[in-house]
């Protein structure tokens, strides 16, 4: 209690800390990332149990790994997209945004460009892909309270679930043709 009524000089000039062992005092102190990576190289792997240990999202263990050269293909809606998840990976790396409305536009631009062109080709991996982008953008921009630029993603990824919506009821209706014609 005495403590919290002097300055940091005065207890430190009280007790004669000298720099030496203030320094030693914060050597003493071990950080986060300096903790994971202990725990993950004494041989604790599990992300899920470092989280708990380590009172850490899995998110920032896994950069913290990833970064350090000590893991890879851990993915989920915070992950770098400097570490690729698949052969898609590199035509969104970078390039996404949600900073404004303009930016949260010209990413889903990109999506949409992409996503046609693997429609195109037949690639439903490469849609697939597109189509988290999407997914995962529109949760970053919402959880970091950008409704505006949100919404940009959101009503692109109804779109896309739409049109499936339309194409599946088409092909039911196709199907149902078929078979009343065999029954003739």
């Amino acid at each position: 209690m005495y403590r919290d009524l002097i300055s940091d000089s005065e207890y430190d000039n009280e007790y004669e800390f000298t720099g030496a062992e203030r320094a030693a005092e914060k050597e003493r102190r071990v950080s986060k990332k300096d903790q994971i990576i202990s725990l993950f190289t004494s041989g604790i792997s599990s992300v899920e149990d470092l989280a708990m240990i380590t009172r850490a999202r899995p998110s920032y263990i896994a950069s913290v790994l990833q970064e350090a050269g000590l893991m890879s293909g851990y993915f989920d809606l915070y992950t770098t997209t400097s570490h690729p998840m698949n052969v898609y990976s590199k035509f969104f790396a970078g390039r996404l945004g949600y900073r404004d409305e303009a930016t949260a536009r010209q990413s889903v631009e990109l999506i949409e460009r992409y996503y046609r062109q693997f429609e195109t080709a037949g690639d439903r991996a490469g849609q697939h892909h597109a189509l988290m982008m999407a997914m995962t953008m529109f949760d970053r921009a919402r959880w970091t309270r950008k409704p505006r630029e949100a919404e940009i993603f959101r009503q692109w990824l109804v779109a896309r679930l739409t049109e499936a919506r339309l194409f599946e009821e088409t092909e039911r209706g196709r199907d149902k043709e078929t078979r009343r014609q065999g029954d003739t």
